[in-house]
């Protein structure tokens, strides 16, 4: 496999990315109780971009001072406290050569810390299964959500909308709404969260209309040249063996829709991305995302080795892959790669959980020169 297609550089809209390398959104919970982002998350993020990395999504981002906020020490972009917060993390990113991209995240009934309200909110009265995350601070099954009314349909959406405004006017390059992993846009998706009668609920594509009306809302307001894209799975925070109920069927009705708005990408996720995500012999997710969207394609999920990352390039299955543990493990290992240096495996216990503050000269160390 030729491992050189990780460093062509390669488009998003009109932004140019120098190589096929993107920092996962991943779940930090360092920012300030209010949800203000600090000097902890700028060292955290900056690093990746000192390292090698063409872009950065950032960790899911709550929208509101309402229900949307999922984890206690969240990031928010939901007021102008949050967006001035924001300026410095991004602009010390993009100060050293890659791009940020803006995770906009509403947790829906999935939702286990939230400083606004003790209230959660889903599509249906159906909590998501199995329990809260206890590494982020959970413990035991999720709450009852209340099922979203029509009112409240329309102020997720312009949370959304205005999240993506503040976004804009903190620097970011682009925004990726969160519709994967069992938050809420994913949880209109699945059928087993989703009973609802009304437009918003029944078919695979009633199921959809969220998703695509919040896409064409925020489009209006940040314009043609703004980077708007969407991470996609079928696997859920706490259901990691879900599969759309229709297979590859679902997939093509899912991604052709997708394909047919103003996104710039679709990003997929699943537990392994050089995987069959339908069944043996079907498709990876991201193929699909491919063939049906015919959009720029994130690849995500166990791509960290170079050869798993080249080959789905290579066979014009994504454009790009995405890092999560392994960006953890080694946050310089598009260097590590280019260089055939040894890549460090991932430690559940000492690099999943929120890091202590990163020093210029433990970040020194960490680069491969």
């Amino acid at each position: 496999m030729n491992q050189k297609v990780l460093f062509t550089p390669s488009q998003i809209k009109n932004k140019t990315l120098a190589n096929r390398f993107v920092v996962a959104p991943m779940t930090r919970i360092s920012a300030e109780r209010d949800g203000q982002a600090n000097e902890t998350m700028q060292h955290y993020y900056e690093r990746y971009a000192k390292c090698g990395y063409s872009a950065v999504i950032s960790e899911g981002i709550y929208l509101d001072e309402s229900y949307s906020q999922g984890y206690n020490n969240q990031p928010g972009l939901a007021n102008d406290a949050h967006t001035e917060a924001w300026k410095p993390v991004v602009r010390a990113v993009q100060d050293n050569g890659s791009l940020m991209i803006a995770q906009l995240m509403h947790a829906g009934g999935q939702s286990q810390g939230n400083i606004y309200t003790g209230e959660t909110i889903a599509p249906s009265s159906a909590a998501p299964k199995g329990e809260q995350l206890s590494f982020y601070g959970g413990s035991g099954p999720f709450q009852t959500p209340k099922a979203a009314e029509m009112e409240d349909l329309q102020q997720i959406k312009a949370a959304f909308v205005q999240s993506a405004l503040r976004a804009k006017e903190a620097g970011f390059d682009g925004v990726e709404l969160h519709g994967a992993n069992g938050y809420l846009l994913d949880q209109f998706l699945t059928d087993y969260l989703n009973d609802r009668k009304d437009a918003y609920g029944g078919s695979i594509e009633n199921r959809l209309r969220l998703i695509l009306e919040i896409i064409e809302e925020v489009r209006e307001v940040v314009g043609e040249s703004y980077i708007i894209g969407i991470r996609m799975s079928q696997i859920k925070v706490t259901d990691s063996e879900h599969k759309w109920a229709g297979g590859e069927k679902d997939a093509k009705i899912i991604f052709s829709a997708l394909g047919n708005t103003s996104l710039n990408y679709v990003h997929v996720t699943d537990g392994d991305g050089s995987a069959p995500a339908f069944g043996e012999n079907s498709r990876t997710l991201a193929d699909a995302a491919k063939t049906y969207g015919k959009l720029q394609v994130i690849a995500n999920g166990g791509l960290g080795t170079p050869e798993k990352a080249a080959a789905v390039i290579e066979n014009n299955e994504a454009d790009f892959v995405s890092l999560g543990t392994s960006a953890l493990a080694n946050p310089d290992l598009p260097n590590r790669v280019e260089k055939e240096k040894h890549l460090q495996e991932f430690d559940f216990e000492n690099t999943l959980l929120p890091q202590a503050e990163i020093k210029e000269h433990e970040l020194n160390q960490t680069i491969v020169k």
